[in-house]
């Protein structure tokens, strides 16, 4: 981790990764358009991704589902759906706080109604490690938003993949991945039906291939590798301090940890616990890479911190600091934030309830984390009485002959004489 001082802050600290793959990607697209499973066969050889004879071989089967579950522990089960409940609890909680709305005017009804989506694709990655939380983070909003079909995808499938897909709900989960999988899902082929939406995390081959594909069917935004802020002052807190931005450093050699703090002792100690921990990391090999690459800003004060902190907008930010709810709301740019040496940041990857899919490079400036909203549309309507028709035809014609669109207006006056 380098250790610097405030001053030496560089726009190099708060630079964003690039996703142009296009090249890399546009070839797998157009393949995946043209030939359909074929190509999705042939590529997902070609990258170690799965040996399929056809299409139908994407699904999984029935028996592969009763094999997880006979073949997964109690305890396996029984951690899943504890987390499975409380991210549901949370997104029911959230769809709740959105409400239809008719607004009644002169015998006239201007309304929106909430409509779930029809069909998604939820990607689960499966790179250094299965993600088995990635399933029930992305399907279970998808569920509680009453979407139609929930399909799920991964690269070689695990049983503990396939487990917590079906205990979160998907209706079909299937087997194949990378840039193949989200351009069959993007445009479909022989087996596999066009969806709405794609969410969830992937590598930067996944996020170039949803880029390029936005507008085809929609996504829920562009994830780069994890990252997590942390301001902190006390010296006690090094330990765990030291824990945390291994957490987010094991997850690949290009994620980072980053530590604010205006105690340069805080910045030795966290630093000293960190290598003594790699020591006996089973996963030191990816989070030393990554640590190594990782930074501490020493500031002056709190108002240097919240600076920093609200630019850069990090996927996950954790206040451990003194006085912290005079000052948290301070803090606006994150994906999901964390307050206390109580909230350890992987409780919110794994069981507290909130989403671990979550924006990154900056993003949080102007999104926040995947949820039960993204898997439902707000569509507006209206029906209108003759008088208020009328009454709106006088101020619609008069905007529409100002701006020059005379069959505006045409169609605007025709409502006076009906």
């Amino acid at each position: 981790m380098k250790i610097i001082n405030y001053k030496e802050i560089n726009e190099e600290f708060y630079k964003k990764i690039d996703f142009e793959l296009l090249n890399d990607v546009d070839e797998i697209i157009k393949e995946v358009r043209i030939k359909g499973d074929r190509a999705v066969i042939e590529y997902s050889k070609r990258f170690g991704d799965g040996n399929f004879s056809s299409g139908a071989d994407f699904l999984v089967s029935d028996s592969e589902i009763e094999s997880a579950y006979s073949n997964s522990s109690k305890e396996l089960i029984d951690a899943l759906k504890f987390a499975i409940k409380n991210v549901e609890e949370f997104s029911k909680a959230q769809l709740d706080s959105v409400k239809n709305i008719e607004l009644k005017k002169e015998d006239s009804i201007i309304a929106h109604k909430i409509v779930p989506l029809e069909k998604v694709l939820c990607y689960c990655p499966n790179g250094n490690y299965p993600l088995i939380s990635s399933c029930y983070m992305t399907i279970v909003p998808a569920k509680v938003a009453g979407v139609k079909e929930i399909c799920l995808t991964s690269p070689k499938i695990t049983p503990e993949v396939i487990l917590s897909a079906h205990l979160s709900g998907a209706d079909k989960i299937y087997k194949i991945g990378g840039v193949q999988a989200i351009s069959a899902f993007g445009f479909g082929t022989e087996t596999i039906k066009a969806v709405d939406k794609i969410t969830g995390p992937g590598n930067k081959y996944v996020t170039a291939a949803k880029k390029a594909l936005f507008g085809q069917c929609d996504i829920d935004f562009l994830a780069g590798p994890s990252e997590v802020l942390i301001v902190a002052d006390d010296i006690n807190d090094a330990k765990i301090i030291a824990a945390d931005m291994l957490a987010q450093a094991e997850h690949d050699k290009d994620a980072r940890s980053y530590l604010i703090t205006n105690n340069i002792n805080l910045a030795n100690s966290v630093q000293k616990e960190a290598l003594d921990f790699l020591k006996t990391l089973k996963t030191s090999s990816v989070a030393s890479a990554a640590f190594e690459k990782s930074v501490c800003v020493v500031v002056d004060d709190i108002n240097q911190a919240i600076e920093i902190s609200n630019k850069r907008a990090p996927e996950h930010l954790e206040l451990l600091i003194k006085n912290v709810d005079k000052i948290k709301d301070k803090f606006t740019n994150y994906g999901s934030l964390f307050i206390g040496k109580n909230c350890a940041e992987v409780f919110g990857d794994y069981c507290s309830g909130t989403n671990h899919v979550l924006p990154t490079n900056t993003c949080a400036r102007y999104t926040g984390g995947l949820s039960v909203f993204d898997y439902i549309k707000i569509q507006t309507y209206q029906k209108l009485s003759d008088s208020y028709s009328k009454k709106l035809s006088k101020v619609a014609s008069y905007l529409a002959q100002k701006e020059g669109l005379f069959a505006h207006k045409l169609a605007s006056d025709l409502r006076r004489e009906i």
